[in-house]
């Protein structure tokens, strides 16, 4: 994602510097439950990866694998042709609304294309150090297989597409982070152009 507030070919507006906490409910009659948790959170607080796999998949005898990952901050980002430095601190801002229907339409293009269960995305916003979790992604299937595919799909969607911006404080000062040209190979091998390139 351009941090100049492009996304799909339309610009952003109000994008502003607020932080904002929601939650999307799940709009997937085959995954909606009283007890089900949201598909989508975007938020400022930390997550417990065993609570959200625990959700995930209760009640549901259907489920033989869970696949997860979990994003963290790094102390370095290193491209390929240079290494900015340490990574004091990483600033994640959103687009309210736009960005959880963004992630809602991915997790419905993943249940199309894999068969799997269930899925949750969390992202968090806000003011991150090195070793926060970022980003939690976890698929459930009958399947081991499926949920390993949906997963990276998942991962290589928001990677690239999922409008986020961020911001790295270093020695050197602040800078925006654009997605790599890694990232947008890891999005084409899924026959999905990179609409940020």
């Amino acid at each position: 994602m351009a941090r100049d507030g492009h996304f799909g070919g339309g610009a952003v507006e109000g994008c502003g510097h607020g932080w904002s906490v929601a939650a999307l409910q799940c709009h997937n009659s085959a995954m909606s439950s009283s007890s089900q948790a949201p598909r989508v959170s975007i938020q400022t607080q930390d997550f417990d990866l065993s609570q959200e796999v625990v959700a995930l998949r209760e009640h549901d005898a259907r489920v033989g694998a869970v696949c997860t990952f979990v994003g963290t901050v790094r102390d370095r980002n290193k491209t390929t042709s240079a290494d900015t430095g340490s990574v004091l601190s990483m600033e994640l801002e959103h687009y309210p609304g736009m960005t959880e229907r963004a992630i809602e339409e991915m997790i419905d293009e993943a249940h199309r294309r894999f068969d799997i269960l269930g899925a949750r995305v969390i992202h968090r916003i806000g003011l991150l150090q090195p070793t926060d979790q970022i980003v939690l992604v976890a698929v459930t299937s009958a399947h081991r297989g499926e949920s390993f595919k949906a997963c990276e799909f998942l991962m290589d969607y928001l990677k690239t597409q999922a409008p986020f911006w961020k911001k790295e404080q270093t020695a050197a000062g602040a800078q925006w982070v654009d997605a790599r040209v890694s990232d947008d190979e890891a999005l084409a091998k899924w026959g999905i152009q990179a609409k940020n390139a």
